[in-house]
C-alpha cells in the first residue's frame, strides 16, 4: 500500500476533526479512498470519515485494509505536518506498521504502530429531519463560545424567522439569531417546522473546531433527535451524529 497526499496539513486537519472525539479507530481503504466510521467511548455520538481516491496524487492499494491507530498519537505525529509538505502513508512488510512521510525542505518519516481495534461496520442513523440548513462555520462556532460563557449544554433550534442558539444556567441566559433572509451568514435554510433540542456543548464545539471557519457547516434537526453536522476539510467529507439530552420539564 502507498498512499500520497500532495497537502500532508489537509490531512493533518482531518485526523484533528476525528481524533477530538475518539482515541483509536480502524481506517478502512479500499479503491474508493479512505473511510473511518466509529462512536466516541460514551456512544452519543458518531463520525463518518471518506477522503476519497481522486484527492491522492499516488493511490495503490491492491486489496481492502483495515488499518487500526492510535489516534493521539497520530494527531501528534501530523502536527509535524508544515505548509507545503507533501504525504507519504506506507505499510513495512508484515503490515504491523504505518509509515508516515513528510516530504518538504527535508524528508521526514515516523513510524506509527498498528493496532487492534475492535470494530463493527456501524450503520448510519435513519432520521427523517424536519430541518436542513447550511451555516457560516465561524457564525456557529462563536455561537458556541457565547454559550460556553453560561452553560454547559446549548440549544440548537428553529422557528419561523430562522435558526437559534440559546443556553440559560443560574449565571444567566444567552440567545443568538441567524434570520433566513442573511444569505450571507444562512446560507441555505429548509424547514418542515420548528425545531429544538439540547445538546452537550463541549461535543458540539469539539465537532465544529476543524472546520474552516470561512466554510460551510450543513445541520439537520429535528426535535428530540440527534443532530447530523457536516462539513468539508479540503477534500475530504466529515459527518457527526450527536444524540440530544432531555430537557427538565
Amino acid at each position: 500500500m502507498k498512499l500520497v497526499l500532495p497537502d500532508a496539513v489537509s490531512f493533518k486537519k482531518s485526523v484533528d476533526a476525528i481524533s477530538v472525539l475518539i482515541d483509536e479507530a480502524q481506517f478502512l481503504i479500499n479503491s474508493q479512498g479512505v473511510f473511518l466510521k466509529a462512536t466516541d467511548p460514551s456512544q452519543i455520538s458518531m463520525i463518518d470519515y471518506f477522503l476519497p481516491k481522486e484527492a491522492f496524487s499516488e493511490f495503490k492499494c491492491d486489496e481492502q485494509m483495515r488499518l487500526g491507530v492510535d489516534l493521539n498519537y497520530l494527531s501528534q505525529v501530523m502536527s509535524r505536518a508544515k505548509n507545503g509538505d507533501s504525504l507519504s502513508l506506507t505499510l513495512d512488510e508484515t503490515n504491523s506498521k504505518l509509515f508516515v512521510t513528510f516530504l518538504g525542505k527535508a524528508k521526514r518519516k515516523f513510524e506509527v504502530p498498528l493496532i487492534d481495534v475492535n470494530s463493527s461496520d456501524l450503520p448510519s442513523p435513519k432520521i427523517d429531519f424536519d430541518v436542513e440548513l447550511k451555516i457560516l462555520a465561524n457564525v456557529l462556532q462563536d455561537g458556541l463560545k457565547d454559550a460556553a460563557l453560561v452553560s454547559t449544554h446549548i440549544i440548537l433550534g428553529v422557528d419561523h424567522e430562522g435558526f437559534f442558539l440559546e443556553a440559560s444556567s443560574s449565571k444567566g441566559s444567552m440567545k443568538n439569531e441567524v434570520k433566513s433572509s442573511e444569505k450571507e451568514y444562512l446560507r441555505e435554510f429548509h424547514a418542515k417546522k420548528e425545531s429544538r433540542s439540547m445538546f452537550p456543548l463541549d461535543y458540539l464545539t469539539d465537532i465544529v473546531k476543524a472546520a474552516p471557519s470561512d466554510s460551510e457547516i450543513s445541520l439537520k434537526l429535528k426535535s428530540s433527535a440527534p443532530v447530523q453536522v457536516s462539513y468539508g476539510i479540503g477534500q475530504a467529507g466529515v459527518k457527526y451524529f450527536l444524540a440530544p439530552r432531555i430537557e427538565n420539564e
